[in-house]
């Protein structure tokens, strides 16, 4: 029983052994199968993918540096960069009670047109008082060179009772000294003619004093006119500014004024913007500005248009420092916690105005501005102070010049109908 077991065990393990060098047969037949199919290694082409590979690299390189030295160390760009422009407050200068709104937010205005209108009666009844005291002091006035042309005719008057007083005591002198007449009648006429000097003395007084008031001056030009006419012009004034108008020709942002408010002086009740007049101020790194010169051509984009809408533009100007700088809590870095932080300083770009009109801006849209660094012509910071005004308006000019037109009309209202030597004095 033992012997057949163990010829039963040789048989498999014979068995298993073929299998397996069967099986090492065919992988070894595979193998060679690949080996011949499997084109035989080129060192020669190997090299030479390497040294194209090098040629690749070292070309790469070259254009990097070209690229540098031909553009980009000849441009500057930054995406912090947004536009600005002026924002015209609206704010009364005088106390009134809301009556009426002209514009709302987006509404576009023009110069002078209304846009707030206050309560007018307090002002009005201020201007027919201020108009009723200018006319009663130019009359007052013309009376005062009245005064003066009457103290002549009086002092002419007094010299001739002067004159007649002298006379007849010299006279009575002559006969006293004949014995025609006594000495109490020659005092007596020396009395006449002391009273007579001393009435011409007082008048004198009189009339260098009235001159005084009046010397030198006409009607429209004396103190107390001029005072008048002052208070006149503050009272129209303060008529004119119960209605706010527009400095400027733009568009109304910012209204918070409402209908029946009472506002103070320099409370801001709107804003107007001239979205003509626009600018962009970029942030550039400290480290950007070496070759930055003003007057620099500029390419501008906003993130409103795209890439679709090319905006050009000059460098108007460099800030006088960092952001930081001038920030409301600056940085102390004497604290100790220091850590070195890159600064960025405001550059000012001056837009086409002709491309500014086609595809209209906002303030603080956002913007990506390339300086073109070539022209080093140009100076670092502006050498000359602005020959002009860069922004003014004239509204409020023709406002006193309405308050003038309407006292010259006073003055001439309340003058002599037929002026003579007194009322041109």
């Amino acid at each position: 029983m033992a012997t057949a077991d163990n010829e039963n065990n040789a048989a498999n393990e014979q068995k298993d052994a073929q299998g397996q060098n069967a099986q090492n047969a065919a992988k070894d037949s595979q193998d060679s199968g690949n080996k011949q199919g499997q084109p035989a290694r080129n060192p020669r082409k190997r090299k030479w993918l390497l040294v194209g590979l090098a040629v690749v690299v070292v070309l790469a390189g070259l254009g990097v540096w070209g690229w540098y030295e031909m553009y980009g160390r000849w441009y500057e760009s930054t995406d912090d960069a947004y536009v600005n422009g002026n924002v015209v407050e609206i704010t009364p200068q005088v106390t009134g009670t809301v009556v009426s709104i002209g514009a709302d937010d987006g509404d576009l205005v023009r110069e002078g047109q209304v846009l707030v209108q206050f309560d007018p009666n307090d002002a009005e009844v201020a201007l027919q008082s201020a108009e009723a005291n200018l006319g009663k002091v130019v009359r007052q006035v013309r009376g005062l060179y009245s005064n003066v042309d009457g103290m002549k005719a009086q002092l002419a008057a007094q010299r001739a009772e002067v004159q007649k007083a002298q006379d007849n005591y010299n006279r009575r002198r002559n006969l006293a000294a004949g014995g025609a007449i006594s000495q109490e009648e020659l005092s007596h006429a020396k009395d006449d003619l002391t009273s007579a000097q001393n009435a011409l003395n007082n008048i004198q007084q009189q009339l260098a004093t009235s001159t005084a008031l009046v010397d030198d001056t006409q009607v429209s030009s004396h103190p107390d006119v001029k005072a008048a006419a002052a208070q006149l012009r503050q009272a129209y004034l303060n008529s004119a500014r119960s209605t706010l108008i527009a400095p400027v020709t733009g568009y109304v942002a910012k209204r918070t004024v409402q209908l029946g408010q009472r506002v103070q002086p320099g409370t801001a009740l709107m804003a107007v913007i001239p979205l003509n007049q626009l600018w962009i101020d970029a942030n550039f790194k400290e480290t950007q500005l070496g070759q930055m010169r003003i007057g620099q051509p500029v390419d501008i984009e906003a993130d409103l248009y795209g890439s679709d809408v090319k905006y050009s533009g000059t460098v108007d100007s460099v800030g006088a420092g960092t952001g930081s700088a001038f920030a409301l809590l600056p940085a102390q870095n004497a604290t100790g916690n220091w850590i070195k932080i890159v600064q960025r300083v405001p550059v000012r770009i001056h837009i086409n105005p002709d491309e500014l009109a086609q595809h209209p801006l906002r303030i603080g849209l956002s913007t990506v501005v390339d300086v073109n660094l070539h022209d080093q012509s140009g100076p670092v910071l502006a050498q000359q102070p602005p020959k002009q005004a860069s922004f003014t308006t004239d509204v409020y000019v023709k406002q006193l010049a309405d308050a003038d037109t309407l006292i010259a009309r006073l003055i001439h209202e309340n003058s002599a109908s037929a002026p003579g030597k007194t009322a041109q004095r």
